[in-house]
């Protein structure tokens, strides 16, 4: 059962309160952020929880079992610590939360409610809206390995062993077209045909995206230069003449490992499991019903 701060018990026991809600939120650079629905700060923990950041909490769902459960808070993009930019750059994605109720007279009463993190971000029209997820979710993940036809290895971790560096398998080049969002044009990769980087990963080296990575959707040749879509758009706007680097995709099929990058030996899927069309299969009169090796 869980025990009530002593000091926040009698204050609720006393019928007269002042409460109010502050969210602890931890992104994946270390940044630590508070906010609060209070309408002014609050600061506990060496932590100040912003007041009039427009933010807004659901009800508080638990659910048995593993399910996603838990709450939604939404605000206007109009704290000075929450930017369009870093909600695109998925600075927020999986970001740790800690909701506390405070007695906002006296902070020292204060319980931590729920700890989780932040899952899907949705933004529109200057503001945005994030799911919070609670820890036993992650137990409703996969763990381990699969039995699947197709690889479980990301392209180039230690596991597939591919090194992406080699001149093969990776490019550098400049930004000539854009929409200044999701495709963009680029120069300098005329080595590397058509869907060789489809599905790999595309860095800024210069411009105001720098640093940041994009997972590329689809790369096509077009009038002299290589057409990139990108899986979501940059946080900042892309110029031409941005530098670039890209690192070569993987579709996770034996066939692409052998062919693209000669690794069979270091494929982690298995191939040659039977499909539900195979399972589904059955003898046919006139066939070569002779017992050979059906695949």
């Amino acid at each position: 059962m869980r025990q009530l701060n002593p000091g926040l018990a009698l204050h609720l026991a006393s019928g007269a309160t002042s409460l109010c809600h502050c969210w602890q939120l931890t992104r994946g650079d270390g940044a630590v952020l508070g906010f609060t629905d209070h309408d002014r700060d609050i600061s506990f923990g060496g932590t100040i929880f912003e007041a009039a950041t427009g933010l807004q909490a659901s009800e508080m769902l638990a659910r048995t079992g593993f399910s996603v459960g838990g709450m939604e808070v939404a605000g206007g993009l109009i704290s000075n610590r929450i930017s369009e930019e870093d909600l695109q750059a998925g600075l927020y994605d999986r970001a740790e939360i800690s909701i506390f109720l405070v007695n906002w007279n006296d902070s020292s009463e204060r319980q931590l409610l729920r700890n989780g993190h932040i899952g899907e971000v949705v933004r529109e029209d200057g503001a945005f809206r994030a799911e919070i997820r609670g820890l036993a979710q992650a137990l409703d993940q996969e763990q381990g390995r699969l039995y699947q036809p197709l690889c479980d290895a990301d392209v180039g971790d230690t596991r597939c062993t591919v090194n992406l560096s080699a001149p093969a398998f990776s490019g550098t080049g400049q930004v000539a077209q854009t929409d200044h969002s999701a495709h963009v044009a680029i120069t300098g990769l005329g080595a590397f045909e058509a869907g060789w980087f489809t599905g790999g990963l595309l860095r800024f080296t210069s411009g105001a995206n720098v640093g940041r990575a994009v997972e590329i959707s689809q790369h096509r040749k077009q009038g002299g230069l290589d057409h990139f879509d990108l899986w979501q758009p940059m946080a900042a706007a892309i110029s031409v003449s941005d530098a670039v680097e890209l690192r070569a995709g993987c579709d996770k099929r034996f066939g692409t490992c052998t062919a693209k990058f000669s690794n069979h030996l270091n494929y982690r899927g298995f191939p040659h499991i039977p499909g539900t069309d195979f399972m589904l299969s059955y003898p046919n009169k006139g066939e070569g019903n002779d017992g050979s090796n059906l695949r």
